[in-house]
């Protein structure tokens, strides 16, 4: 490896670092507004994701991009989709994080990367190793038990999980830049969010001239919150392999954990606590294999040379 490449590995790696943190932190931003509908707090993440983005867009000279995404039918199709799949699992996200429910946040998106295997198998026509069928066969009996023997569906992680698969399912499968699709994705949900703020919100929030400067501050902070992140995480996919990259996916739900248990209180019953091992256990034993595939293609390549 270069010197120039050791030195964009490492700003990789403090990127993903950055984003994954965010990401896994993103609770105590959601907390301090909890009195604010989420349907309400949705709208504000669009609207002003949208005004950040179009910033960014501007400075990076990206318009020519969005032109060309216009200009194909199949790809705004696609676009739309996602836009519906990521709203969805943003009201999902700030509903569980407003509610106490943050644990089952943090299990959705453990469980996320292995739903990923799943569909890659399913979708995209990728064959599933050994110890990847026995990491989706130890995180399936953690789930089936907690559903059997405690009567406990952990809905609002498999919306999570599931929502966010398929989005990332039909991101790659439309293949647009990150802060791209997500400005084209903001644009498709900003209609919805002006009328549902204009003329169906009726909360003491819901009006901006109403609200003091300081919760204003905080509702337009919707979009630092959504691309800041974003920023930090395509920096870093374009600097990482996407098997490095996908080891510090962990970060965010494992900070959300701890938020959840040691902050905001939330019980760790015996049900959640049985599903969380098995998970755990599945998610070493996807790494061990992310990282014995990939020693054995670095080998293979060397010997190559």
């Amino acid at each position: 490896m270069t010197p120039e490449e050791q030195t964009n590995a490492k700003k990789g790696v403090l990127l993903a670092i950055g984003a994954y943190t965010m990401w896994g932190v993103a609770p105590i931003y959601f907390k301090t507004i909890t009195f604010v509908p989420a349907l309400e707090i949705l709208c504000h993440r669009v609207i002003w994701s949208f005004f950040f983005l179009a910033i960014i867009i501007h400075f990076s000279h990206q318009w020519r991009n969005v032109v060309s995404i216009f200009q194909s039918k199949s790809k705004m199709l696609y676009l739309i989709a996602t836009a519906l799949l990521i709203g969805g699992n943003w009201l999902i996200f700030i509903w569980a994080i407003n509610a106490n429910h943050m644990l089952d946040a943090s299990l959705g998106y453990y469980i996320n990367p292995l739903i990923n295997v799943v569909f890659g198998m399913l979708f995209l026509g990728e064959r599933l190793r050994k110890l990847q069928w026995f990491a989706v066969g130890l995180a399936a009996i953690g789930v089936a038990i907690q559903i059997v023997v405690f009567g406990s569906v952990p809905v609002v992680a498999f919306s999570l999980a599931l929502s966010f698969a398929f989005y990332g399912l039909l991101r790659k499968k439309v293949s647009v830049n990150g802060q791209t699709g997500l400005f084209i994705e903001t644009l498709v949900l900003l209609p919805i969010a002006f009328i549902y703020l204009a003329w169906f919100a009726n909360s003491a929030t819901s009006s901006m001239a109403d609200n003091d400067l300081h919760l204003n501050l905080l509702l337009i902070s919707a979009g630092i919150v959504t691309t800041l992140p974003l920023l930090c995480f395509t920096g870093a996919a374009t600097k990482l392999k996407l098997s490095t990259l996908g080891f510090f996916q962990y970060i965010g739900p494992s900070l959300m954990f701890l938020l959840a248990v040691l902050i905001y209180g939330e019980s760790f019953s015996t049900d959640k606590a049985i599903t969380f091992v098995f998970i755990w256990g599945a998610l070493v034993v996807f790494s061990y294999d992310g990282l014995t595939q990939g020693k054995k293609r670095t080998a293979t390549f060397v010997a190559a040379k």
